[in-house]
């Protein structure tokens, strides 16, 4: 089951028919937007001890959001957003949307 906050909510299904007959359910391919397209709310320094999930928990509200900074970056790699002090994030305004 897929939460309406996640990431995956809003990709439709598509069915894969293997060659002996079998129907696999899966979700459609996810396409990341252009972090400079999304709104930020918030710049945040990385701090020493700061990770991914709490910057989400203190900004956003949900740690499970993480992904949502990960987009406003252009980054594919949670780990890599906090792997270097100092660092500005952008934390953008919230983007939850409904499931189809």
């Amino acid at each position: 089951m897929i939460d309406n906050a996640s990431r995956y909510a809003v990709l439709g299904d598509a069915v894969y028919e293997s060659p002996d007959g079998r129907q696999i359910k899966y979700k459609q391919r996810r396409f990341l937007p252009q972090g400079e397209t999304i709104p930020a709310q918030y710049l945040v320094s990385v701090a020493i001890g700061d990770r991914l999930d709490s910057i989400a928990a203190r900004t956003l509200g949900d740690p499970e959001q993480f992904w949502q900074v990960c987009d406003a970056n252009d980054c594919m790699n949670p780990f890599e957003l906090t792997a270097e002090l100092g660092r500005t994030l952008r934390v953008p305004i919230p983007q939850f949307q409904e499931a189809r």
